[in-house]
């Protein structure tokens, strides 16, 4: 029979990939890497976004709201990450782990949301050109951004609330790198039905549902694009949704593959290098991308390093 403590652990050990020595040594470098490329590709996004009066749009309002939000999402993770895969004991204390949960699944369930609403202004501007200034007006970007952190950081309250109240397994050991939801439910000692159920309704809701607007919104598009006479003008048309379904699809792939897996060992070690992706991996990328494949960006980007005021 497992072992309960129902009072507030000292603490969590964080297992993550400790099995695999070697294989940590290889991370710490890769991640470290991954992280500042995260933090210089983000930040840059944000600053041109701001600083260049031609991307001043809708589009890049959004963009900068994404930067930003990856900047805080791979904070909350990876510092506490790059830590234990140097140091011999991988802990985190309790009031870490529900800081680092309640951030986390904040700023993963708003971005889930950021992207829907992105979906939507990619909508209005190729399927509705001729009422997008009036319909993407600048008080209703700052709603629609609002309705994204909010209603994330609501599912966050929520989660967390309901998940520190179980009762804990007396060793508090997580078969993850960080404080995620599946990992805390497995210790737990107490039927933990109620709560796989209600994660099972948050991802409807903050998964699927935003997902299967989002691809609603990419079908619209599809029909107008191809209603477009000019090849020029369906290749541009499909040029600036391209990075965003890029990210939609590296975003929300990995995410449903972390929580829609069998329960076994492999399936396991799978999940961690999954949530590895979507937590390090794809916050690098989003700037990486946006800027490859528009070249407003990379003017921009090009005229703020070398300072040219013309």
């Amino acid at each position: 029979m497992k072992e309960i403590n129902f009072s507030n652990p000292a603490g969590f050990i964080l297992l993550g990939f400790s099995d695999q020595p070697q294989l940590e040594k290889f991370l710490f470098l890769i991640i470290s890497i991954i992280y500042s490329l995260t933090l210089v590709g983000n930040t840059a996004i944000i600053l041109v976004s701001y600083l260049n009066p031609k991307l001043h749009t809708p589009m890049y309002f959004f963009l900068s709201n994404l930067s930003f939000l990856d900047l805080c999402f791979t904070t909350s993770i990876v510092p506490q990450m790059l830590w234990n895969l140097k140091a011999p004991e991988k802990t985190i204390s309790y009031v870490g782990c529900v800081i680092q949960f309640y951030v986390a699944l904040g700023l993963g369930s708003t971005e889930c949301v950021l992207l829907t609403v992105m979906a939507y202004d990619r909508f209005n501007a190729i399927c509705r050109p001729l009422h997008y200034s009036i319909t993407m007006h600048s008080r209703f970007l700052r709603q629609l951004a609002a309705v994204a952190w909010v209603s994330g950081f609501v599912e966050s309250t929520v989660q967390t609330t309901l998940v520190f109240q179980m009762p804990l397994c007396s060793h508090h050991r997580v078969d993850d790198f960080m404080c995620e939801e599946p990992a805390l439910i497995k210790i737990a000692c107490a039927d933990t039905t109620f709560l796989e159920n209600e994660l099972s309704v948050a991802t409807v809701l903050y998964v699927v549902i935003p997902l299967g607007l989002i691809l609603i919104s990419y079908g619209c598009i599809v029909r107008s694009v191809l209603n477009i006479k000019s090849t020029e003008g369906r290749k541009k048309a499909f040029g600036t949704c391209g990075s965003h379904l890029i990210v939609v699809v590296l975003f929300f792939g990995t995410i449903i593959s972390v929580y829609i897996q069998p329960k076994s060992k492999y399936a396991q070690n799978h999940r961690k290098f999954l949530t590895l992706f979507y937590t390090v991996v794809t916050p690098s990328l989003n700037p990486l991308i946006y800027t490859l494949r528009n070249k407003d960006v990379k003017w921009a980007i090009k005229r703020l390093l070398a300072r040219d005021p013309s």
